[in-house]
């Protein structure tokens, strides 16, 4: 039996789509089991958006997943408990990121996880098997990241981008970064927080080659592809924010055809399924 690959997401029940696309592409390329880990948590108070995924949803993403390898799963975790504990009040509560980004930093508190751990953001696309970011041997660091392709220039020449993460959690724990750094991100305003305080505060990080980060064009060697901010330099300069659910925008301003495919079989989900419930 092939040794699984075990995958966290975070987020709310209003980003999905994206999730459900990121899948798509996880289960199109791997052949290995995938274990999802589903971080989710209910804010509604703080917005009427921020509701957990639904059951309907995750069980979804476990039909997706078993209809390619029957040992697959998906696993909806509430970490809203221990957001509160000492997040809720922190000074980046309201952030251009919702709170959703700050729940991997409890990842080391969670029980029956395993030891290694790829964390993806919901607006990243595998373009090849996600077992060859799996594979990556940590031994002896904390997490493995990629630069961030603008923050390199902008704050620092080894500044990782955090939307995907390869975690040791044993080490995690030992070097108790996590907790470090959710209380840096609760005492710190700043405009990445987690991003940043991982920047700062870590004590052995892998950089990884930019194919298991690529934010901008799809290459012949990228493993995963993340929809993340960037700069279009004509005909003005302007940043822009397109996510793969925006297909349109897609392919129009990215020229990205790759997932056409994959948009497809999303159209048959939605209409087999009722994908917001």
């Amino acid at each position: 039996m092939s040794e699984a690959v075990s995958v966290c997401y975070s987020g709310n029940k209003k980003v999905f789509p994206g999730l459900l696309l990121s899948v798509l592409s996880l289960v199109k390329f791997t052949q290995r089991p995938l274990h999802l880990y589903i971080l989710s948590m209910d804010l509604h108070e703080q917005d009427a958006a921020f509701l957990p995924f639904s059951e309907n949803q995750i069980h979804i993403l476990n039909q997706v997943l078993k209809e390619k390898n029957a040992e697959s799963r998906a696993e909806l975790i509430d970490v809203g408990e221990l957001f509160r504990k000492d997040l809720m009040d922190g000074k980046n509560l309201k952030n251009y990121y919702t709170p959703y980004a700050q729940l991997r930093l409890y990842l080391s508190e969670l029980e029956n996880l395993p030891d290694k751990l790829i964390y993806l953001d919901i607006d990243t696309m595998a373009a090849s098997d996600i077992g060859q970011l799996y594979d990556v041997d940590i031994a002896g660091y904390e997490y493995a990241a990629a630069l961030d392709y603008m923050g390199k220039f902008w704050v620092a020449p080894d500044y990782c981008n955090s939307g995907v993460l390869l975690l040791n959690l044993p080490e995690l724990r030992r070097t108790k970064l996590f907790p470090r750094v959710r209380q840096y991100v609760a005492e710190h305003r700043m405009f990445m927080p987690d991003q940043t305080a991982l920047h700062r505060l870590h004590r052995a990080r892998l950089i990884l080659p930019m194919r298991f980060n690529e934010q901008r064009q799809i290459k012949q060697d990228t493993v995963v592809k993340h929809f993340c901010r960037g700069i279009f330099w004509l005909p003005f300069f302007h940043i822009y924010n397109i996510k793969q659910w925006e297909r349109d925008a897609v392919h129009k301003r990215l020229k990205i055809h790759f997932y056409d495919d994959l948009y497809e079989k999303y159209d048959l989900l939605a209409e087999q399924y009722s994908l917001e419930d």
